[in-house]
């Protein structure tokens, strides 16, 4: 797959999550408008229920007004009014007919009166069987409010006490105003010719009531996201971690195809040269060529050899061979045995082992390709005259070897991948540097099966320097 094709992908799928997160940014949004409505009607509703049950109360109290009057109370045609009132057949009549009926006969009962008179208990009451019954379990405040007076005659089901002009307190002031403002108000005990009172409430917490409502949509919504997007981010590093993998191994097989070409090609020539009717009467040029060829033979061996070697690293398929080996004496060796190609560069290569206890629990023949392989890519990758320095030190109860050179050096990106298989630092317009990418992964492999670590600080034109370090005794690692 390209890298455009890729990034098109991403577009599209990007394009599509912030897409349907919108999608259901609006579906709550409208969900939420929707139940804040049903809330609107269930408080009407309730509040038409509460008006009701008071205008009941109130009537009930103006029957038994009228049932015990006395002639003082009332002129005649006061009380031929009630009396023809009181004989009217009640069947088949609504509340407010009744209650025009009544409000008819100001003379009777002032309709402020009710207001006033409102059984206190019994309207909280009223209020909390109406709000309960719908659903409505939410904090609330309420108050009943007097036109004539323009100020609540109760809050919250006590009787508010009037002390004297301006002796509330601004707290007072502004609680009054949120109630005075509210948007749920009912009108009470109202007559054709005058507004009496009305009954307010409101409900300081009602975003968070009708939020609750939408909270588990918007928790899974907000989850079920969440899972796409890390689905989505997971499988595009997944991608790009593949890509990068498979243009590896396109490099590696390009090595490898140029490793083997060349030694192939020599041992065709050489093997054509034997056959040569020259060549194959002369013993000495015959050993000549067999010789190339068994050593080109050699040479491809041991590039398959490791080949094979790292297949089997990474399936732990190999076993350690724990001996107590001399770290210095090893080093020592692979020194010797670098020092020529080193030198054949105009370069040095210097040792500073100062650790007091050289001696660990270790394989031998893998420690020993370890610093081999640490000292073939210093020399690889110093451009001319390297100088490399082999260091030792006692840490703790671990040996540390630092191999510093003064080569290319590597970027940051570069360290983050420098022990991946087939990874190779890049060289520029340099095609010299020969190799698989496997040295460092075996390292790395290797040292891990040994309980240790390996580090490299490097800067780009100042060279890297690799830090091992590997526990002297290995039955302490278990």
């Amino acid at each position: 797959m390209s890298k455009r094709a890729v990034w098109i992908i991403i577009g599209l799928m990007g394009a599509a999550m912030i897409g349907i997160a919108a999608i259901q940014l609006l579906y709550l949004k409208w969900q939420f408008k929707l139940d804040d409505n049903k809330f609107d009607i269930k408080v009407y509703e309730a509040l038409g229920e509460v008006k009701n049950r008071l205008e009941d109360d109130a009537e009930t109290v103006t029957l038994e007004i009228m049932k015990n009057r006395n002639g003082k109370l009332f002129s005649k045609e006061g009380n031929d009014a009630i009396d023809k009132y009181l004989k009217k057949p009640k069947e088949g009549w609504s509340a407010g007919l009744r209650n025009y009926e009544l409000s008819s006969m100001p003379y009777l009962l002032d309709p402020e009166a009710k207001l006033k008179d409102i059984d206190l208990e019994k309207l909280d009451g009223y209020i909390k069987q109406a709000f309960g019954s719908r659903g409505l379990i939410l904090d609330y405040d309420y108050g009943v409010y007097s036109m004539r007076d323009a100020d609540f005659t109760s809050l919250n089901g006590n009787f508010v006490a009037t002390v004297g002009v301006g002796a509330s307190s601004d707290t007072e002031t502004d609680y009054d105003n949120i109630l005075y403002n509210t948007p749920y108000s009912i009108q009470l005990f109202d007559t054709p010719e005058l507004e009496v009172g009305a009954l307010k409430i409101n409900f300081p917490s009602k975003r968070s009531f009708i939020l609750s409502s939408i909270v588990l949509p918007l928790v899974f919504s907000l989850l079920f996201t969440a899972m796409i997007a890390f689905c989505f981010i997971y499988t595009m590093i997944v991608v790009f971690r593949q890509k990068k993998v498979s243009e590896m191994k396109t490099d590696f097989i390009n090595n490898m195809t140029h490793e083997f070409k060349t030694p192939i090609a020599t041992i065709s020539l050489a093997s054509d040269s034997i056959l040569s009717p020259t060549i194959i009467s002369n013993e000495e040029k015959i050993k000549r060529f067999t010789g190339i060829i068994k050593q080109e033979n050699t040479r491809m061996l041991n590039q398959v050899e490791k080949v094979l070697q790292m297949a089997r690293i990474d399936k732990r398929e190999f076993d350690l061979n724990l001996v107590r080996v001399n770290v210095h004496q090893t080093i020592m060796s692979a020194v010797e045995n670098s020092r020529l190609k080193v030198e054949l560069k105009e370069g040095t290569i210097t040792t500073n082992l100062s650790a007091g206890i050289a001696e660990i629990d270790g394989d031998q023949n893998h420690l020993s390709n370890i610093i081999h392989n640490l000292l073939d890519n210093a020399e690889k990758y110093s451009s001319e005259k390297p100088r490399i320095n082999v260091s030792t030190r006692n840490v703790g109860k671990s040996i540390e070897v630092s191999v510093q050179d003064n080569g290319i050096g590597m970027s940051k990106e570069s360290i983050k991948h420098i022990f991946d298989k087939f990874y190779r630092v890049h060289t520029g317009n340099r095609h010299d540097v020969k190799g698989f990418g496997l040295g460092l992964s075996y390292v790395k492999a290797l040292v891990d099966a040994h309980n240790g670590t390996i580090d490299v600080k490097s800067e780009l034109g100042k060279g890297s320097t690799f830090i091992l370090k590997i526990p002297l005794n290995q039955s302490d690692q278990r």
